[in-house]
């Protein structure tokens, strides 16, 4: 019964994921410009352009190409940095150790704020107070991150007189001066974050408020409390897992314009800065492994529902 139900989940994954090797590829194909021109640029020899891309494999055809990368992927290399000469999987590692911290920070956050005040404003549905969660809710939803991030940037330099380093200290080194830098990135997630959480909550809870279980906990004289939270709370938890899921999956997405905006050498600042230089590995072997994450975070929520509900283990 389990194989029954994890393997197709794991093809479907595994199909995912060649996939966005292919889609990754060609995207990164169809940029306008390459590293060749990057380092030579506009007047360069064309000798030492045809060198240079045949020595990046670029003079190659692009299914060419994309075998070869594909194989080594296979093997689990996934290439050097054509600027730094280092291992892409290196990289990617120093900069998902940054990115993990911000995203696991924001989604604490988010979830603590975002839960609560979803709960109370479908509670007190139509009062003052679902009307001030809801304001709360629409500017999370609609402000752009990176004005977030500005507001909150240029807000604590100009009223408080503060503004964190923009030299990245790991956490294992010097815990407090890691907080002074990744504060302001992780509450501008948070906050969008926050609003999103607090608006899918708030209209989960009324739908559930409004069921006819609640209208027979009530007649039986059960206290709000225990309808609240024991019964209406308890049954939204597979689609708040779900969104809990998608959230963190736009947390990863967020995280490219608030690393380049605080100057945090992560996963989104690898990324912005490797399609800026064309460096293909990187950008390729980045966001190959930024789909993968995804992947496995939809996996790892439909295990959950099965944990959750036991009626899916059938």
């Amino acid at each position: 019964m389990i194989l029954r139900f994890l393997l197709p989940r794991i093809l479907t994954a595994v199909l995912a994921a060649l996939l966005s090797c292919l889609i990754v590829f060609l995207l990164m194909r169809s940029v306008p410009g390459d590293i060749v021109g990057q380092m030579l640029g506009q007047t360069s020899d064309p000798t030492a352009a045809l060198a240079l891309r045949s020595f990046f494999g670029l003079d190659q055809p692009i299914h060419t190409q994309f075998w070869v990368w594909l194989s080594h992927l296979l093997q689990g290399d996934l290439g050097k940095s054509w600027y730094q000469g280092q291992p892409v999987t290196l990289l990617i590692a120093q900069a998902f150790s940054v990115t993990f911290e911000v995203a696991l920070l924001t989604l604490l956050i988010a979830t603590v704020v975002g839960v609560p005040l979803g709960v109370i404003a479908g509670i007190y549905e139509g009062s003052r107070l679902d009307a001030a969660i809801q304001s709360f809710n629409l500017i999370g939803l609609s402000a752009p991150i990176f004005w977030v991030g500005l507001m909150l940037l240029v807000g604590t330099s100009a009223v408080v007189g503060w503004s964190p380093p923009f030299a990245y200290s790991s956490p294992f080194e010097n815990l407090t001066e890691n907080l002074e830098i990744v504060l302001l990135p992780v509450l501008s997630l948070a906050f969008l974050q926050a609003g999103a959480y607090s608006h899918f909550v708030r209209d989960c809870m009324i739908s559930e408020l409004r069921r006819d279980y609640i209208r027979a906990a009530v007649a039986k004289g059960l206290k709000p409390s225990q309808i609240y939270f024991k019964h209406a709370l308890r049954n939204i938890l597979i689609p708040l897992i779900t969104f809990m899921g998608l959230i963190l999956i736009q947390i990863l997405g967020g995280t490219v314009v608030i690393e380049s905006l605080f100057s945090l050498p992560g996963l989104g600042r690898l990324i912005l800065s490797g399609i800026q230089g064309r460096d293909y590995p990187v950008v390729q072997g980045a966001l190959l492994f930024v789909v993968v994450i995804a992947i496995c975070i939809n996996f790892t929520v439909d295990l959950m529902y099965v944990w959750i509900d036991p009626r899916m283990r059938t």
